[in-house]
């Protein structure tokens, strides 16, 4: 589906994307963005996928409509659940298009990034499917307070590296994985997990998770006789989930697209992840974006309590989305998020990731109308954050 918020030829999204790659990568780099297309639209390959997603990610994830959340305020609040994917989160999705694709390119070993390790888990998941080597590269930061994640991954058998350089978060991991990728060119495939890195990678993966918004269409149709909400809404990172949300309304000028960052402690605080108030044009981890940055170009280190937020860019196609007003951004501190993420456990029984929790609490800054159609994207479930919560509100 060509729009014009989409991808072009060359790789960008207006003034973003790209691929700023070293020399030793070209050829990897270079196969992929010849091959995927191909790979991707062939009749064996759509139905492998489509089958997967079904049958063992346990799609289509249902469209819920969430009653006392909705009365609470005084819209229609759709719930897409991502969060009952198999191993938790949107995640799978993007990793079982990759594993297929590296299978079809003949690579025998899989490296992957990830912050808050559902990433990793996905990765590592397909691959014990399919019978692959996995290394996933995380930061030490992110072990520690993501450590039933981490386990998870070692019990899938893929063996998890820490990155102990810089803040040693998701910026650190992937900076790892692309050494590794650079030592290992011909036999290895990186899976990377977020819209984001050199082109194809951000469309790739926008392409394995626009599922998500394929299905938003069909189950509104169903429950409110129109395919187009009012609002879509989801959090975003590096933005795979926000991607696949947005993807099949990028056009549709009567949708709203609205993206929620990572505050932190604050956009001004100096402990933040808002990428669209904060970041300047800068290349980071292989394409152009809007980056945070000093004013001499060197990298800010971001800062959430959200494991899977604290990234210090964004995904070329939202930098574009925020350029060019096609999207609302909107900053969400700590504080907010995790007062709306214990909200929506109370109201509607379902505990959200803590990255879910910054799109749930859009009701602190936006309203809406009484019949407006607002589907969030509950990308992720709660139960990889249970620590951070317990500590937060002295739950133990």
């Amino acid at each position: 589906m060509e729009t014009t918020y989409n991808v072009d030829e060359k790789g960008y999204y207006g003034d973003f994307g790209g691929a700023y790659i070293p020399e030793m990568l070209y050829p990897n780099v270079e196969e992929l963005r010849s091959k995927y297309l191909e790979i991707t639209s062939e009749p064996g390959f759509v139905k492998e996928f489509n089958q997967l997603l079904k049958d063992y990610v346990g799609r289509p994830s249902p469209l819920y409509y969430a009653k006392r959340l909705s009365e609470k305020y005084q819209t229609k609040v759709y719930l897409k659940r991502e969060d009952l994917n198999h191993t938790g989160a949107h995640k799978i999705n993007n990793t079982i298009g990759q594993i297929l694709v590296a299978q079809k390119l003949g690579k025998k070993r899989i490296i992957a990034e990830t912050g808050a390790g559902q990433h990793g888990v996905a990765t590592a998941t397909v691959c014990a499917l399919m019978g692959m080597e996995c290394i996933v590269y995380m930061g030490e930061i992110d072990i520690k307070r993501q450590a039933p994640n981490v386990a998870r991954m070692k019990m899938l058998g893929a063996e998890v590296r820490p990155a102990l350089s810089g803040s040693k978060t998701l910026k650190d991991a992937t900076n790892e994985a692309i050494r590794d990728w650079i030592n290992n060119p011909t036999d290895t495939h990186y899976i990377i997990g977020s819209a984001i890195g050199p082109h194809p990678y951000p469309d790739m993966v926008t392409r394995f998770q626009s599922v998500i918004s394929e299905e938003i269409k069909s189950q509104l149709q169903e429950k409110e006789g129109r395919s187009n909400p009012d609002y879509v809404i989801a959090c975003i990172g590096g933005g795979s989930n926000a991607a696949g949300t947005y993807y099949h309304f990028l056009d549709e000028k009567e949708v709203g697209i609205i993206a929620v960052e990572a505050a932190g402690k604050g956009v001004d605080s100096g402990h933040s992840a808002a990428t669209s108030k904060l970041g300047k044009d800068g290349i980071i981890h292989g394409c152009k974006t809007l980056l945070m940055q000093t004013d001499d170009g060197q990298i800010t280190e971001p800062y959430s309590i959200s494991a899977g937020l604290d990234y210090p860019g964004v995904g070329p196609m939202h930098a574009h989305l925020a350029r060019t007003g096609r999207a609302e951004f909107y900053s969400v501190t700590d504080s907010d998020a995790m007062e709306a993420g214990l909200e929506l456990s109370k109201l509607e029984g379902i505990i959200p990731a803590i990255e879910t929790s910054h799109a749930l609490s859009i009701f602190k800054q936006k309203s809406f109308k009484k019949d407006d159609v607002v589907v969030i994207s509950l990308s992720g479930r709660g139960d990889k954050d249970l620590n951070t919560y317990i500590d937060y509100f002295n739950l133990a």
